[in-house]
C-alpha cells in the first residue's frame, strides 16, 4: 500500500537539490576519501544529540544512542548505510535517535568496516561479532531489534540469515529502509525510476557491488545478495522504501519472496519519496510519520520486562 504524500511537494525538491549538489560533484575519478568527507557533510544537519558511551564490542567500534527516559532492557541494532563504502554512526546518529525515541529504547550504532579496503565478508564478520557481545552482555535476544538503511539493510539481513543458518536466536524483528538486496540489478525499478531518483542508476549499484565483493566475487551469494536466500525462518519485517527509487524492486521482490516463504512482512512504499529518506526528517513530514510507523511496529515486537509473566 503508497502512504500518502506530503501536502506540498517543496521540501523534497529541497532535499534532492541538495543531494544532486553533493552526488553532482562525485566522477569515476574521485577519491573514496573525498567522498566520505562529503558524505558526512551532506548529512551534518541530521545528527542527534544522543550521542552516548563508545564501546568496542569484540573488536568492533560502536557507539550506544541513548535518548533520555528511554528503556535499557531492549536494544535496536543499527547497521548504516552507504554502499559498504560511505556512511558512519555519525551520519546517521541523527535518524538512530529519531527511531530509539519512537521505539522508547536506545539504540546501538555499528562502525563495521568499509569496502574497498574491507571486501566481504569483513562487514557481515562484525555485525556478528557485535551480535555476539550484546547478547553476551545480557540483553536477551528477543529484546533485540535489527535495523538498518540501504546497505545496512543488507547486512541486517545478512546477520540474521547467518544467525538462523547457523541455528543460533534470532533477534525479535527487522526494520530495513530502502534495503539493497539485489547485486545483480535486475528489477524493472532501476529502468522505470532512472529519472526520478536523484541518487542511484543501475550501473552505480553494479560498480558499488563489485567494490564490497571483489573481481571475482558473486554478486548472488546469498549472504551478499538477501534476494537469492532461503528466506524462511526470518523474524518479522517491517520495509519502507521510496516510489522515486531505483531500488524500489529491491524491496518490493524480497517483500513478496518473504511473504512465500511464511516470513511476516510489513511493505510500506512511500509517494514521491527518495533513497532512505527517512534521513531527512527534519524537512520532510513523510519521514516523520515513518520513523513514528517503526516506533509502532518495534514496540509491539519487543517484549517488555512486565509482559514476561
Amino acid at each position: 500500500m503508497s502512504q500518502p504524500a506530503a501536502d506540498s511537494a517543496q521540501p523534497i525538491k529541497q532535499v534532492i537539490s541538495r543531494i544532486r549538489a553533493v552526488y553532482g560533484r562525485w566522477d569515476k575519478a574521485t577519491p573514496i576519501a573525498q567522498r566520505r568527507r562529503d558524505w558526512e557533510e551532506l548529512f551534518t544537519g541530521t545528527r542527534g544529540d544522543a550521542l552516548g558511551g563508545q564501546v568496542v564490542a569484540n573488536g568492533v567500534p560502536c557507539c550506544w544512542i541513548e535518548p533520555k527516559s528511554v528503556r535499557t532492557d531492549a536494544v535496536i541494532l543499527y547497521f548504516h548505510g552507504g554502499g559498504y563504502q560511505l556512511g558512519s554512526v555519525a551520519s546517521h546518529a541523527g535518524l538512530m535517535e529519531r527511531i530509539a525515541t519512537a521505539c522508547g529504547c536506545r539504540a546501538l550504532g555499528v562502525e563495521y568496516r568499509l569496502a574497498p579496503e574491507h571486501r566481504f565478508p569483513c562487514a557481515l564478520d562484525d555485525a556478528l561479532a557485535v551480535w555476539r557481545w550484546l547478547t553476551a552482555c545480557g540483553i536477551a535476544p528477543e529484546r533485540i531489534a535489527f535495523a538498518g538503511d540501504s546497505a545496512g539493510g543488507n547486512l541486517a539481513l545478512a546477520t540474521m540469515i547467518s544467525l538462523r543458518d547457523a541455528g543460533l536466536p534470532m533477534p525479535a524483528a527487522g526494520v530495513l529502509l530502502s534495503p539493497w538486496t539485489d547485486f545483480t540489478a535486475t528489477g524493472e525499478s532501476y529502468e522505470t525510476r532512472a529519472k526520478a531518483d536523484p541518487i542511484h542508476r543501475r550501473s552505480m549499484i553494479l560498480a558499488l557491488g563489485q567494490a564490497y565483493l571483489g573481481a571475482d566475487g558473486d554478486p548472488e551469494h546469498p549472504l551478499a545478495s538477501p534476494l537469492y536466500a532461503e528466506l524462511a525462518g526470518l523474524p518479522p519485517l517491517l520495509i519502507q522504501v521510496g516510489d522515486r527509487e531505483t531500488v524500489l524492486d529491491d524491496s518490493r521482490l524480497f517483500a513478496a519472496k518473504a511473504r512465500a516463504a511464511g516470513v511476516e512482512v510489513e511493505l510500506g512504499v512511500w509517494d514521491d519519496m527518495i533513497h532512505v529518506f527517512q534521513l531527512f526528517a527534519d524537512e520532510l513530514r513523510e519521514a516523520r510519520r515513518a520513523i513514528e510507523e517503526i516506533g509502532r511496529f518495534l514496540t509491539g515486537k519487543l517484549p517488555s520486562r512486565a509482559s514476561d509473566g
